[in-house]
């Protein structure tokens, strides 16, 4: 009963539908994000970008690479750059664990969507590993056979 109480309370923001077509996502983790005050109003304005983001481990310390905030149209001279690195809120033993599966496996780090969740913004990382062509052309056949058997279901009913 908690889970659904919590749904309620997360608006989605931003969704990278191009990383389910890029990759082969497989572990799914919760983090914060460091922000300045008109950052957040503009992620509230849902004014983001993530389609070419990801997720670098330096000196112990997460940082996403390529998000862009739009500027809030009403701020002043304390916007900052759009696309600036910004830190990941994780603990130490959830960054050392994915750095080691990112340096020894072969995955990458990249952010999957951005959300309120009472009223703090998050961000959901996915541990990914990169699709070949014809795991793209295999995955789209397999979504169109699908829709086709939902398509002559609802015909059938």
């Amino acid at each position: 009963m908690k889970e659904t109480a919590t749904k309620k309370s997360e608006k989605n923001v931003a969704v990278n539908r191009k990383a389910r077509h890029d990759y082969f996502l497989e572990e799914y983790l919760e983090c914060g994000i460091s922000l300045t005050g008109t950052e957040i109003k503009s992620i509230r304005d849902g004014r983001v970008q993530f389609n070419d983001a990801y997720i670098s481990i330096y000196k112990g310390e997460a940082w996403i690479k390529g998000m862009h905030i739009s500027p809030y149209k009403y701020g002043n001279i304390f916007n900052v750059d759009p696309d600036r690195d910004r830190k990941l809120l994780l603990h130490k033993y959830e960054i050392s664990k994915l750095f080691d599966k990112v340096r020894l496996k072969g995955y990458t780090l990249i952010p999957t969507r951005m959300y309120l969740k009472d009223g703090k913004a998050k961000i959901e990382i996915a541990l990914a590993k990169g699709k070949d062509l014809y795991d793209k052309r295999q995955t789209e056949k397999l979504r169109d056979a699908s829709r086709e058997m939902q398509k002559a279901l609802k015909f059938r009913s």
